[in-house]
């Protein structure tokens, strides 16, 4: 046994390269791929750094709603929440996300997703809205009107939160309906923002 063994020689003392079982050969320098050649690796990148180096989202969201919703079934009551959720970019973009979920954050995550994706696009003349326009929604019926600018957001509820976000500074409205129903209010805004046409 110790004949077989060969003594390794002056001249490859120093080196440390030889082969592994399966007969692939191998050094003494098992630094990792990241590192070789003096590169270290990105941050924000790989499980740990996931999502760090995203661009901020243009896009503000606001919940306007939540409430609790039961649907009763053969086996018993199923609880759930459902969000009402605006997003806007404050420069003529507004949209609106209605969803449900198990817990209140999966309802508020799912309903802004769906805010995002149904943007429109709002016609605004310096500050405020080119002209008078009514709209209707179910029960809801919605009056809004142009100001001047220093007037300010005279609105309240739903109105006065979509008008902020879609970037409107100066506003008056009114709810012609005796709904309460923030969500109705809510798409009745959107149907009188998207009536509203540039003057020539």
């Amino acid at each position: 046994m110790v004949e077989e063994i060969k003594k390794e020689s002056p001249a490859n003392a120093g080196n440390s390269t030889g082969k592994n079982l399966l007969g692939q050969k191998f050094g003494g320098d098992f630094r990792p791929a990241s590192r070789q050649g003096g590169q270290t690796r990105r941050p924000g990148f790989g499980r740990a750094g996931v999502g760090r180096d995203r661009q901020k989202d243009e896009f503000q969201t606001k919940l306007l709603d939540l409430a609790r919703v039961v649907r009763v079934t053969g086996g018993g009551k199923r609880l759930r929440f459902r969000a009402v959720m605006v997003a806007g970019d404050k420069k003529g973009k507004i949209g609106i996300g209605v969803d449900k979920g198990k817990d209140v954050s999966q309802a508020i995550e799912k309903a802004t997703r769906i805010a995002k994706k149904n943007l429109i696009t709002v016609v605004i003349a310096d500050g405020t809205i080119p002209h008078e326009v009514t709209a209707k929604y179910g029960p809801a019926r919605i009056l809004l009107k142009p100001q001047k600018k220093g007037r300010g957001l005279v609105a309240g509820g739903a109105v006065r939160t979509i008008c902020d976000l879609v970037g409107i500074k100066n506003i008056s409205s009114k709810i012609l309906s005796g709904s309460k129903n923030k969500l109705n209010n809510a798409r009745a805004t959107i149907e009188a923002l998207k009536k509203l046409r540039a003057k020539n």
